[in-house]
């Protein structure tokens, strides 16, 4: 749990009922494939306007970026879309030669480095989203204090597990669980 006086870094991930986050070949949409109803959507938007700065590696501010701010994302979820275009993000990548994605702050540091200064600074809680490896590595540097999982209702076979090359033991706390019609349940933890 983070100290007093600090900011507050949560993940939000969504993993197949096999544990992957993202199938063989690096594909996430399984996560979008959920039976959308009205108690999923609600969540959904809930989860939106809880505010603070989203944070995201390469590939998955990549996926959000080409998808939140089209017309058609707009559309289909008016709340999310607005919330990820209008909201502040930061995206860790050595590669981007740039972030434009509005509101949107590219950082070129180990993602450990950097989050632990953020931290320290005054400003609204962080989420990670999606983003395996910027969880495992901000995991395993104990910087996490929420980790909220969806587990989806299908199996992948094979992809990349959750929390992989970790590097060393992370012990959790349940802290609540939900279960939705659609077969979703979402488990959150705390690290003890």
């Amino acid at each position: 749990m983070g100290r007093a006086g600090t900011r507050r870094l949560s993940a939000f991930m969504m993993i197949s009922l096999d544990g992957y986050f993202a199938d063989a070949r690096g594909d996430m949409g399984f996560a979008h494939a959920l039976a959308q109803d009205e108690e999923w959507n609600d969540f959904v938007a809930g989860n939106a306007r809880g505010g603070g700065v989203l944070l995201f590696g390469r590939k998955t501010y990549e996926l959000m970026a080409s998808w939140w701010s089209t017309p058609a994302a707009a559309q289909a979820n008016p709340v999310v879309a607005e919330r990820m275009n209008s909201g502040p993000k930061v995206v860790f990548s050595r590669t981007l030669a740039a972030a434009e994605w509005s509101n949107t702050t590219l950082v070129r540091e180990d993602a450990p480095v950097a989050v632990r200064r953020m931290k320290e600074e005054d400003g609204p809680g962080m989420v990670i989203l999606g983003s395996g490896s910027i969880v495992t590595q901000v995991a395993a540097a104990g910087l996490l204090d929420t980790l909220q999982v969806v587990v989806t209702p299908v199996a992948l076979g094979a992809g990349s597990s959750l929390l992989a090359g970790l590097g060393r033991r992370l012990d959790l706390a349940l802290a609540d669980t939900r279960v939705f019609r659609n077969g979703a349940v979402v488990l959150w933890y705390a690290p003890r």
